[in-house]
């Protein structure tokens, strides 16, 4: 069987050595810039035609990443790849997922429809469907999500002495219940109210019994930090030791990262799902499991839309 070829765009060549080998991969070569006027320049070094190729790209700060994944994504099928999968371990534009606002663009599900269309099929790590019942609502191809937090569970049991795993809002009550579980650790989920982008208000439920525990803040995406930001002030104020830090995404817009550090908090740690300083959780595992499972199940449903012929 010819091994597939993996691409790997800017941000994430750490991961993509770790998965190549992890999948037997083999590298795929691809020269990416951009013309002095701005435009991007896009080349496959390595031949791609009659090979399944598979697209590593880091998603955050999407704008100005996406027209190249596209045109990566389009020029490999033109040279007549037999199938593109995109591995995106952080998948961008799913808070937008409804209307708040009469007029608001609900771009969710636009990226979805403008992406769909590029490839055969998509694996990414815990995208923020927390108004969703999953990817197929507007993903129109094969998907797999992939769930880190046993992977925090684990980090939390063996870094963290005695702690008690604080969740940002009734909303991820399931998904904290699950970390907290894996952890063996007790839990408390936090009242959120959100004011705008840039400033939430957090209400800590009673907390004295907990006293003397490790805080542990948890959360999918941390983007301003505000939630673990206000957290941790409250926490320290009420006597708790400095929290520890938590997150799958770490994508800290501007000076958060520097923010929450500042806040008090003893430790901030995210999973390689984007790259970033804090990354001390290793999704590699994770993301060749999910990339194997999904290729095996669409081999499996290929053989028997051809009658299980091979």
């Amino acid at each position: 069987m010819t091994r597939p070829l993996f691409v790997a765009l800017p941000g994430h060549e750490n991961l993509a050595t770790s998965l190549c080998t992890a999948l037997g991969a083999e590298r795929c070569e691809l020269e990416l810039r951009q013309f002095p006027d701005g435009e991007t320049y896009v080349r496959y070094i390595s031949p791609v035609e009659g090979r399944d190729v598979i697209i590593l790209a880091a998603l955050d700060r999407p704008d100005a990443k996406f027209l190249p994944l596209v045109f990566a994504m389009a020029t490999a099928r033109e040279l007549g790849t037999k199938r593109v999968g995109l591995v995106a371990p952080y998948l961008p534009y799913m808070r937008q997922d409804r209307r708040f606002q009469p007029g608001e663009a609900v771009t969710s599900a636009h990226f979805a429809r403008v992406l769909s269309p590029q490839i055969d099929w998509l694996v990414t790590v815990d995208p923020h469907l927390h108004r969703r019942a999953g990817l197929s609502e507007i993903y129109s191809v094969p998907s797999t999500v992939l769930h880190a937090a046993p992977l925090m569970s684990e980090w939390i049991r063996q870094q963290v002495p005695n702690p008690l795993i604080v969740g940002p809002d009734s909303e991820s009550a399931q998904w904290v219940a699950a970390v907290a579980e894996g952890a063996g650790a007790p839990y408390v989920v936090l009242e959120k109210a959100r004011r705008n982008d840039h400033e939430v208000k957090v209400t800590l439920p009673d907390m004295g019994r907990w006293r003397g525990r490790t805080p542990v803040l948890i959360d999918d995406i941390v983007s301003t930090a505000q939630t673990m930001i206000e957290t941790a002030h409250q926490l320290i104020a009420g006597g708790f030791v400095a929290p520890v830090c938590v997150a799958i995404h770490g994508i800290f817009a501007g000076a958060a990262y520097r923010n929450l550090i500042d806040a008090g908090a003893a430790e901030v740690v995210t999973c390689n799902t984007v790259l970033h300083e804090s990354n001390a959780i290793d999704v590699t595992p994770l993301l060749a499991r999910g990339i194997v499972s999904l290729s095996e199940r669409e081999k499996g449903a290929r053989q028997a839309g051809r009658g299980g012929q091979v």
